[in-house]
């Protein structure tokens, strides 16, 4: 059974002051205040803690004109120069670790370990660029006929307007902006208006770091359909990179089709987590504790879908019942908590809409099943046995802390069911016979594979899916080319 935190440890941080946080939009370095107010929510509580400014499309189009202003000077910083201050922002948000990850579990919610987690993994973006900075060399070659050299040199793309999501409030913004300003490009980053917070501190600190003004600038808006259209459909942007639901997705691609803008999309995922009879079964657990209860679930790569072979499946479903539920339920910010509160009421709503449609179809539940009363945006760790094929938390992406079993009898049967799904983000392979592993994990269809660990993301690799899961990759080398545009030269001498 799971707990519900006590009190707050004495080694719990000091309440956050969010006032230096609010201090309105980040536009050409400087902070500019709104009438309209956007109310950010603690989500263990319900309380409000802070009101940030709300854009409409002239603060947006104010954000255009302060990267179209700055883009010149910044692309022609050598990239020594570049790399440095990326560093530099590397360093500081390191530096700075606790108090930023104590800011995240307030407005976001998350365990303050998984928020440590994530900044550590934030700031890496910066670390891993600061490097490629300098590393960014073009080609020259002769010509097949032998009349003319080729010269191809990389240039930034330009302007990028950059949409992030709630549950990964540092490291989806770093994750685009590290490798932007590494390629030469200015952006506009328009976060979450649910943790809003995070992104203006990072602001400040990028100012500190030594990046110039205009070149990254912050705007929060309650109506990011206007204002997203009013900045793709200026000529001036050229490049948008969005994280977050399918659904949206689509709805910025059609937008940026018509000035047709460069698209990078890193949309929704519903991974399978397959565990073959010959599987570390304790090895096998730990991964899916990783792969499920990061954040909560609420992660676009967490294991949605496990697919257990019959040989070992009671026995994983025990062992995972026994660790779900002793996860202490509680406050992000206390230290003792390992499963916080979702991000909004109505998300606690949809997992239950999804837990009680595939008890209804014949699954058990095993453990949780059931939203916690009181305040807060509470849900349990929950696990449910015997899930079928036709729910419709197998088919959507549920997005908290539900695990659904199913059981399996060979590998056709587990890599036809890990595809049967319009997704194809992260998937998770587990087998001692890692021919079989490596053989499966080609065939399933996703972007990326993590065999026998339950953590798939890396600042080094190449992040991205197949299918309604997005275009494009981010992170790694990728992610740097994707914010160049190669220009070719045919030269003679």
């Amino acid at each position: 059974m799971n707990h519900i935190s006590a009190p707050p440890a004495a080694d719990t941080p000091a309440p956050i002051d969010c006032a230096p946080f609010a201090k309105g939009l980040f536009i050409d370095g400087e902070w500019r205040q709104t009438e309209a107010q956007i109310a950010v929510v603690d989500p263990s509580t319900e309380r409000e803690i802070a009101h940030v400014a709300d854009a409409g499309v002239e603060e947006a189009m104010a954000a255009v004109d302060a990267a179209d202003r700055a883009a010149p000077l910044w692309r022609a910083k050598s990239p020594r120069e570049r790399s440095e201050i990326l560093r530099r922002c590397f360093e500081l948000m390191t530096q700075r670790a606790d108090e930023l990850a104590a800011l995240i579990s307030l407005e976001n919610g998350k365990a303050l370990v998984d928020a440590r987690g994530e900044v550590a993994y934030a700031a890496e973006f910066f670390r891993w660029n600061a490097e490629e900075a300098v590393r960014l060399s073009g080609e020259l070659g002769l010509a097949p006929s032998g009349s003319n050299r080729i010269l191809v040199d990389y240039v930034p793309v330009g302007i990028a307007l950059l949409v992030t999501p709630w549950n990964f409030p540092a490291a989806m913004a770093t994750r685009k902006i590290a490798p932007a300003l590494a390629a030469g490009c200015t952006v506009v980053l328009k976060p979450a208006s649910e943790t809003p917070l995070t992104a203006y501190a990072l602001a400040g600190l990028y100012r500190e770091a030594g990046v110039p003004d205009g070149v990254v600038n912050v705007v929060t808006t309650s109506r990011p359909g206007p204002v997203t259209a009013a900045i793709l459909d200026d000529p001036r942007v050229r490049k948008l990179s969005f994280t977050g639901s399918t659904g949206v997705g689509r709805t910025l691609l059609a937008e940026a089709a018509r000035t047709v803008v460069g698209c990078a999309m890193e949309l929704g995922g519903n991974a399978p987590f397959l565990v073959f009879d010959d599987a570390d079964l304790d090895a096998a657990l730990d991964g899916a504790m990783i792969a499920k209860m990061r954040n909560a679930g609420e992660a676009c790569t967490a294991a949605n879908r496990f697919y257990v072979q019959n040989g070992i499946y009671d026995r994983f479903v025990e062992g995972l019942v026994g660790r779900m539920a002793a996860l202490t339920v509680g406050a992000g910010t206390d230290p003792a908590t390992r499963c916080g509160p979702m991000i909004t009421r109505k998300a606690v709503e949809k997992i239950e809409y999804l837990v009680a449609d595939a008890v209804a179809r014949g699954a058990k539940v095993l453990q949780g099943g059931k939203a916690l009363s009181g305040s807060g945006y509470f849900y349990p760790p929950t696990v449910l046995g015997d899930v079928p094929p036709d729910a419709l938390l197998m088919r959507e992406e549920i997005f908290g802390p539900v695990a659904a079993l199913c059981r399996f009898d060979n590998e056709d049967e587990a890599v036809a069911a890990a595809n049967d799904t319009e997704f194809g983000l992260a998937s998770y392979v587990y087998s001692r016979d890692l021919k079989r592993a490596l053989g499966v994990a080609g065939r399933i269809e996703a972007g990326m594979v993590a065999v026998n660990r339950g953590l798939v993301s890396d600042p080094a690799a190449p992040f991205g899916g197949v299918k309604q899961s997005g275009l494009g990759r981010e992170g790694g080398h990728h992610g740097v080319l994707d914010y160049l545009e190669p220009k070719y030269i045919a030269v003679s001498f």
